[in-house]
């Protein structure tokens, strides 16, 4: 059974951390849904140089994955992009929090889907992740998890947005034009070649 949750969140600082490979809609669609419901002044997206429960997953290079989220991110003042994982090998969260805070020791939250919260203590130095930060954990219908004893956690509810990367990189190898990207986004992919984009169509003029 879930916890109740705190009265309220102490953070105004969430961490966004993912592949972002690439960044899509649903992405930015709960960065916003987040920072609106919990009074959040900054979403700090931090895409993942190594991830350790993805090893060798990422398909666009880290330059590339960062260049994507930053074009996402320039419209919404409330989001920001941290190169703070650049030189991870791997990419340990407990690390990037710890980075973070000795930049700047305010409170934090971590953004974190509900099939991850789920397996958090796999996580290295979980009860370290669990007391440093409070967790904005995302769900979804007949999602569940136990949270770990001493976890802050608030739930992020009502956002069903089954979009995902692969799913994405699919349609693009496919030629797809019509897609879930900001068209930033898809500029970029196109202009640099990525997920096989050079067989993109261009879109039909009206």
């Amino acid at each position: 059974m879930n916890p109740a949750p705190p009265a309220a969140l102490e953070a105004r600082t969430a961490i966004f951390g993912g592949t972002f490979d690439p960044i899509h809609n649903a992405h930015l669609a709960i960065a916003r849904e987040a920072a609106g419901q919990f009074a959040l002044e900054r979403i700090l997206f931090v895409p993942a140089a190594n991830p350790p429960h993805k090893p060798g997953v990422a398909i666009a290079s880290w330059e590339d994955r960062v260049s994507m989220a930053e074009l996402a991110c320039a419209a919404d003042p409330r989001f920001e992009v941290s190169r703070v994982e650049q030189h991870a090998n791997p990419s340990y969260s407990i690390d990037t929090v710890e980075k973070l805070l000795a930049l700047d020791p305010a409170p934090l939250a971590f953004l974190i889907g509900a099939d991850a919260f789920a397996d958090i203590r796999t996580w290295r130095r979980w009860q370290d992740m669990v007391r440093l930060v409070e967790f904005i954990v995302v769900t979804r219908p007949g999602a569940r998890y136990n949270a770990p004893a001493g976890a802050r956690v608030q739930e992020l509810q009502g956002l069903h947005l089954p979009v995902s990367s692969s799913a994405i990189r699919e349609e693009i190898a496919r030629g797809a034009s019509n897609l879930p990207l900001p068209p930033e986004v898809l500029g970029y992919i196109r202009e640099h070649g990525l997920y096989g984009a050079r067989a993109l169509r261009s879109a039909p003029k009206a």
